[in-house]
């Protein structure tokens, strides 16, 4: 079963996005102009909705069905910053999709089991993060 899956990578007060379509056996990556969606780093309510609207109108226009956010550590070191809860609230409130998450473990461990079938990842690495994530998404 082909499906698009968005990889969207939250760092401080933006998205790094990727999008795949196809399967885990047989995926392209999805060119698309925009590849990151940001928010101001202390976002107004305008801010905000800005943000939201740019997300539903890339989903709308690259027919996504899924998207595929990393899981944002809560305590330690890297835990995830403001602007990350902040995206991570607005993404499960607001988006047009389902929403799922996935752990950097499970990231490596796919990473080890079918790396060679990862062919079309960019090269820049939080790109390569996002790829990861989509990648994660598909069936």
């Amino acid at each position: 079963m082909s499906s698009v899956v968005a990889g969207l990578l939250l760092k401080a007060n933006e998205a790094r996005i990727v999008t795949l379509s196809g399967t885990r056996a047989s995926h392209s990556l999805v060119a698309e102009k925009l590849n990151k969606l940001a928010v101001a780093k202390n976002p107004t309510r305008e801010d905000v909705a800005a943000f939201v609207q740019a997300l539903q109108a890339f989903c709308a226009a690259n027919k996504i069905e899924k998207l595929v956010l990393n899981r944002r550590a809560t305590a330690g070191q890297g835990a995830g910053g403001a602007g990350t809860f902040l995206l991570e609230g607005v993404l499960l409130a607001c988006s047009p999709v389902p929403v799922d998450f996935a752990h950097p473990a499970t990231m490596k461990a796919t990473d080890r089991k079918a790396g060679d079938s990862k062919a079309q990842k960019p090269t820049t690495i939080d790109l390569g993060k996002a790829y990861d994530l989509a990648y994660e998404g598909l069936l």
